[in-house]
């Protein structure tokens, strides 16, 4: 079954595509409410070295429906979604959500507290 992935950041460059999936993704453009785009610093080589960032967007959830995150939707198996896991860092966390359109995806967002000293929100 193939599973749904909302990107708003690096998932969305190719090289980064191609080293964490093996191949280049097709997607359709895709807004969510609800969320701003933060910052967080990247410390792990591999991430660093496929993104060529140490910084990378962030997910911070507001429950503001005036708060929009553009982005795109990915098609992608369940396999790739665990390489997108793998991908991911430990600052962020997978969970399911609805878009603007009702379609249910994946998105991946800050799991750490709000005062993370490390983060910071983005306009």
């Amino acid at each position: 079954m193939m599973q749904a992935l909302f990107s708003y950041g690096t998932l969305q460059q190719e090289q980064v595509q191609l080293d964490t999936f093996g191949r280049r993704l097709e997607g359709e453009k895709a807004v969510l409410c609800g969320f701003k785009v933060g910052q967080v610093k990247i410390t792990d080589p591999a991430v660093i070295i496929s993104s060529q960032k140490d910084i990378h967007p962030i997910l911070i959830a507001t429950g503001n429906v005036e708060d929009e995150v553009e982005g795109t939707v990915f098609l992608i198996t369940e396999a790739e979604l665990a390489h997108a896991d793998e991908y991911e860092v430990d600052d962020y966390q997978r969970i399911s959500a609805t878009a603007v359109s009702g379609q249910q995806y994946w998105i991946y967002l800050c799991s750490k507290p709000k005062n993370n000293s490390r983060r910071k929100s983005i306009k």
